[in-house]
C-alpha cells in the first residue's frame, strides 16, 4: 500500500481530524511545519486539496454558469478554453428542484416530478450540457435521492486510492451539510460555491489550523429517545459552548453502540450548532455500514487497514490532545423538538404546550398546517424511518386520522427507504395518514414545501394566523420553510405524524390525547409509540444489502426524461440565450477591483443577530409582488418558480437579494421585509442601491453577531456584490459566509469586542484600513463623530490575494490566463 506515512511524523496526541489534514498537505507539498509539532493552542495557515469537490443543483448550476463564463473569458484573452474543466473530481446531485406542490394522494410523486421537469427544464438541459461537456464532472440526475444521503450510502469511498497513491477521502461541497459524511469517517465540511469553482480547477483552500473540541459520548441513548432527539440536545449545548470555526471530533465509550445512521444525524447538524465539521471516528460500526450498504469487500478492507496503520482508527485507549475538552452523555437524553425559529432552540417534548404559549382549538394561532417528513438528516436513519411507520401503523389501527387542515408530505433522501418501508408493510399506513410519498429531494426542508391547502392559505392570511409547521429537517430559520408559516419546530419523523394527528403545537403529548380512535376512545402517544425491540426486528427483516446495490445501480444514467435531454451538445462553450429567464452569462468577471478605503458611504441595510443566508438570499418560491416577482412578469413570465431554481440569472437574483418577507432593517422603522429608507424616503432595497450607485456612493451593510448563520448560499454574497455593497461591518461572522464575501472582493470587517451596537446606520461611513505591522489588519469607521474599530477579517495571506484581485474568479482566471493551473493537484 503506497501512502504518507505519519508514523514518526505526526505527534502520537494529535487530533484524528488533524492528522487527516497533516497527510494533505505531506501529499500535495505544501506547508506543514505546524501540524507536526501541533500542541493545543497552535495556529498557522494550511492549504487542503480536496479529493473530491460535491454539488448540488441549485449551487451547481451558478457553479457551472460561471465556469462557462469563464471558458468564455478565457477565449476572449486567446487562451484555449478546455482548460477550464475540474482536475479534482466533481459530483453533482441534482435534488434541490423538486417542490411539493401535489401531496396526500398516490400520484403526488409522478405529478411532481412532471412539474419538476416541466419548470426546470432550461436549467436541466444547461447541467446535462455541463455533464457531457466537462470531463472531470459526474451528475446524478433527478429523482435518484438527496445528495448527502447518496453520498453517504454510495459516493464516499472514506479511503481511495488513485494514480496508486493511497489517502483520505476528503470532501469538500457546497452545501452547509456536507459534513453528514463525517458520521462515516470522511472529512469533509462546506465551503462557498466561489471556493468550490477554484477547487475544481485545482486551487487550494487556504485555511488556519481550526481549533479541534473534543466530545468525549459516554453511556447509551434511553429507550423512547431518538438520534433526532440527540441532535438536537448536542446542537444546543454546543451552540451554548461555542463551536464556530472549530472542527469537533467525537471520540470515547459511547461511540461503541452508536451506529453510523445515528452519527450522520448527528454530523449532518454540523453547521447548525455552528462547527466546521463533525466527525467521528473509523471503527467496527463504520465498517459494518460499509459492507451493509454494498461497498465492495475489497475497499472495506482498504478502509480498515488504513485506518489503522495512520492512527484513523477509534482507539479509545489513545491519549489525544485537543484544543478543547467536553463530556456528553447519551443517557441524559429526552424526547425534544426544536423551534420556533431556530434549530438550537430545544424543548423537552413535556414543555412544548408551556412554551408554545398560545391555546386554542382547529385551525386558529398554534395550528400546525405543515408536517413533513423530508431532509436528509432524518430519513437515512432506518430506526427514526421504521420507528415513523410503526407509529402510523398504530394509529391506523386505532381509529386516528391526521387533521384536515394539515399539508402531510414525505419526502426521503433515497430510494432505499421506500423499498424497506415497503418491505415492512408500512407503507399503506403512512398513506392512511397522508404520507404519501412526494418526492426523492430536499423539499420541504428548504422551503420547497409548495403552497399550503388552499382554504387553509385563505383562512390564514385573512385572520393573521401565527399558524406552524412540523418537519424532519435541520433548519427551520423563520420565513424558509414556507410563506405563510411563522413558526417553524425540528422533530423526530414519529413526532412529525404525531403532531399530524393532533393538528395543533399547544397540547402536551405526555400527558393528553392524540385524538379519539375507535368507539371514542382517547389515544395517547405513549400508547402507539413503538418499542425498541419491535424497530429493530423490523429493521433486521426488512432492510437488506442488495436493496442499496439496486437502488444505486445506474446511478449516473437518469430516466427516460433524464436521458431526452441528451440533444444538449457536447461543445466546449455554452450558447448563452439572452431572452433567457433562468441562465444568463454572470457578470463577476467584468466587475471592477475596489479594494481599500472608502468615504462617504451608505448603510444599505442595518440589520441585527443571527441575519440568515435565508434572510440574506431567499430560496423559496418568488412572491409575484416582490422585486423580482414584478420584474418576471414585466418580462411576460406568469411561472415565477422559486429563487433557487433561478440562481443561475444574475438579474433576477440581484433584485431578490435582502428579498426575505422577514428581514428587519432598522433604517425601515419596524416595517418587515426587503425595503430601506435612502433620503427619509422607503424604497425596496434593490431601488436604493441602484441610486447609490448612479449617484456613485459605495454602499455597506451593518450588522450583529453570527451574520450569514444557515445555508452556505453563495447568492447571499453574490446579490449584495451586485448591489455595490463593498463591506459588511458585523460583531461576528458564520464561517461559510465570510469566505464567500471575501470570495465576491466584499471586505469583512468585525467589530472589536463591545463596538457596533449604537451605530445606526442612519449616517455617512468613513472606513480606514491599516496594518498594525505585525500581520493584523484594523479598520476604523468613522459616521455622526464616533470612531469604531474593527478587525479586517481577511485571514490568510490568500485571502487578500482574492481580495485585491476583486474575488476568487478574477483571481482564478488571471492564473489560468499564466497556465499556473497544475492537473496534478487532483491526486
Amino acid at each position: 500500500m503506497n501512502l504518507y506515512p505519519l508514523a514518526g511524523v505526526a505527534p502520537a496526541h494529535l487530533p484524528r481530524t488533524l492528522r487527516i489534514l497533516l497527510e494533505n498537505g505531506l501529499r500535495h507539498g505544501t506547508r506543514t511545519e505546524e501540524l507536526r509539532n501541533w500542541v493545543p493552542g497552535a495556529t498557522g495557515e494550511i492549504e487542503v486539496h480536496p479529493s473530491r469537490v460535491f454539488l448540488h443543483d441549485t449551487n451547481g448550476v451558478p457553479v457551472l454558469a460561471d465556469l462557462a463564463a469563464m471558458r468564455d473569458a478565457v477565449i476572449e484573452a486567446g487562451g484555449d478554453p478546455s482548460t477550464v474543466d475540474p482536475v479534482v473530481p466533481a459530483e453533482l446531485v441534482i435534488d434541490h428542484s423538486v417542490i411539493a406542490d401535489v401531496f396526500g394522494r398516490p400520484d403526488a410523486l409522478q405529478r411532481n416530478v412532471e412539474l419538476e421537469y416541466r419548470r426546470n427544464s432550461e436549467r436541466y438541459r444547461f447541467l446535462r450540457w455541463g455533464q457531457q461537456s466537462f470531463k472531470g464532472l459526474k451528475v446524478v440526475p433527478p429523482g435518484s435521492g438527496i445528495m448527502h444521503q447518496v453520498n453517504l450510502e454510495y459516493l464516499a469511498r472514506v479511503v481511495e486510492e488513485r494514480d496508486g497513491v493511497v489517502f483520505p477521502d476528503l470532501c469538500l461541497g457546497t452545501d452547509s451539510h456536507t459534513t453528514m459524511v463525517n458520521g462515516l469517517g470522511v472529512l469533509g465540511w462546506g465551503i462557498g460555491g466561489i471556493e468550490a469553482e477554484a477547487a475544481m480547477l485545482g486551487q487550494s483552500i487556504s485555511m488556519m489550523i481550526p481549533p479541534v473540541a473534543g466530545v468525549r459520548l459516554t453511556g447509551s441513548l434511553p429507550a423512547g429517545a431518538t438520534a433526532t432527539d440527540l441532535v438536537l440536545t448536542l446542537t444546543e449545548r454546543l451552540r451554548c459552548h461555542g463551536v464556530v470555526g472549530k472542527l469537533v471530533e467525537f471520540h470515547g465509550p459511547g461511540l461503541t453502540d452508536l451506529p453510523v445512521a445515528d452519527r450522520a444525524t448527528i454530523a449532518n447538524m454540523s453547521p447548525e450548532f455552528g462547527s466546521t465539521a463533525a466527525w467521528f471516528p473509523i471503527d467496527d460500526q463504520t465498517l459494518t455500514y460499509l459492507t451493509f450498504t454494498g461497498r465492495p469487500t475489497a475497499q472495506v478492507r482498504l478502509v480498515e487497514t488504513y485506518a489503522k496503520t495512520q492512527g484513523l482508527w477509534h482507539d479509545p485507549t489513545a491519549t489525544l490532545r485537543y484544543d478543547e475538552d467536553l463530556t456528553f452523555d447519551l443517557a441524559t437524553v429526552v424526547p425534544s423538538i426544536a423551534g420556533p425559529s431556530r434549530p438550537d432552540q430545544r424543548i423537552n417534548l413535556a414543555e412544548v404546550k408551556q412554551s408554545v404559549g398560545t391555546t386554542g382549538a382547529g385551525l386558529s394561532d398554534g395550528a400546525v398546517v405543515v408536517a413533513a417528513i423530508t431532509s436528509c438528516t432524518n430519513t437515512s436513519n432506518p430506526a427514526v424511518m421504521v420507528a415513523a411507520g410503526l407509529l402510523a401503523k398504530a394509529a391506523v389501527e386505532r381509529g386516528l386520522v391526521s387533521r384536515p387542515w394539515v399539508k402531510t408530505t414525505l419526502s426521503p433522501g433515497s430510494r432505499v427507504v421506500m423499498r424497506y418501508l415497503g418491505e415492512a408493510g408500512l407503507t399503506p399506513y403512512l398513506e392512511k395518514l397522508g404520507f404519501h410519498l412526494a418526492g426523492f429531494g430536499c423539499m420541504t426542508c428548504i422551503g420547497a414545501s409548495g403552497a399550503l391547502i388552499d382554504d387553509v392559505a385563505k383562512t390564514v392570511r385573512e385572520k393573521g394566523l401565527s399558524v406552524a409547521a412540523v418537519l424532519s429537517g435541520n433548519r427551520n430559520f423563520e420565513g424558509r420553510i414556507q410563506p405563510d408559516v411563522r413558526a417553524n419546530y425540528l422533530a423526530s419523523p414519529p413526532l412529525v405524524i404525531a403532531y399530524a394527528l393532533t393538528g395543533r403545537m399547544d397540547v402536551d403529548l405526555i400527558t393528553e390525547p392524540l385524538g379519539l380512535g375507535t368507539n371514542a376512545k382517547p389515544v395517547y402517544l405513549k400508547d402507539i409509540w413503538p418499542r425498541p425491540s419491535e424497530i429493530d426486528a423490523v429493521i433486521r427483516e426488512a432492510l437488506r444489502p442488495e436493496m442499496f446495490a439496486e437502488a444505486y445501480d445506474g446511478i449516473f444514467e437518469g430516466d427516460e426524461r433524464w436521458q431526452g435531454l441528451a440533444e444538449a451538445a457536447r461543445a466546449e462553450t455554452f450558447a448563452w440565450d439572452e431572452e433567457s429567464t433562468y441562465l444568463r452569462r454572470p457578470p463577476y468577471f467584468d466587475l471592477p477591483a475596489t479594494p481599500g478605503d472608502l468615504e462617504g458611504a451608505r448603510v444599505l441595510v442595518r440589520l441585527g443577530d443571527s441575519v440568515t443566508t435565508d434572510h440574506l438570499s431567499p430560496a423559496g418560491a418568488i412572491p409575484p409582488d416582490s422585486v423580482a416577482g414584478r420584474y418576471l412578469r414585466e418580462l411576460g413570465v406568469n411561472e415565477l418558480n422559486t429563487y433557487a431554481s433561478r440562481r443561475g440569472n444574475h438579474l433576477v437574483m440581484m433584485r431578490g437579494a435582502f428579498g426575505n418577507l422577514r428581514l428587519r432593517n432598522s433604517l425601515a422603522g419596524g416595517i418587515e421585509g426587503g425595503v430601506t429608507r435612502k433620503d427619509g424616503e422607503l424604497l425596496t432595497i434593490f431601488e436604493a442601491a441602484m441610486a447609490y450607485r448612479n449617484e456613485n456612493v459605495p454602499v455597506v451593510v451593518v450588522a450583529g453577531q453570527n451574520y450569514g448563520t444557515g445555508s452556505s448560499r453563495d447568492w447571499a454574497a453574490k446579490g449584495p456584490a451586485l448591489l455595490g455593497v463593498r463591506a459588511v461591518l458585523a460583531q461576528s461572522f458564520e464561517r461559510i459566509h465570510r469566505s464567500n464575501l471575501v470570495g465576491l472582493g466584499i471586505l469583512p470587517l468585525e467589530f472589536l469586542p463591545g463596538e457596533g451596537d449604537d451605530l445606526t446606520g442612519e449616517h455617512p461611513i468613513d472606513i480606514t484600513l491599516t496594518d498594525d505591522g505585525q500581520g493584523e489588519g484594523y479598520a476604523t469607521a468613522t459616521s455622526a463623530g464616533r470612531s469604531y474599530r474593527l478587525r479586517i477579517r481577511l485571514d490568510t495571506p490568500r485571502e487578500h490575494e482574492y481580495y485585491r484581485a476583486g474575488g476568487v474568479l478574477p483571481y482564478v482566471l488571471a492564473r489560468l490566463g499564466g497556465g499556473v493551473i497544475s492537473h496534478a493537484a487532483a491526486v
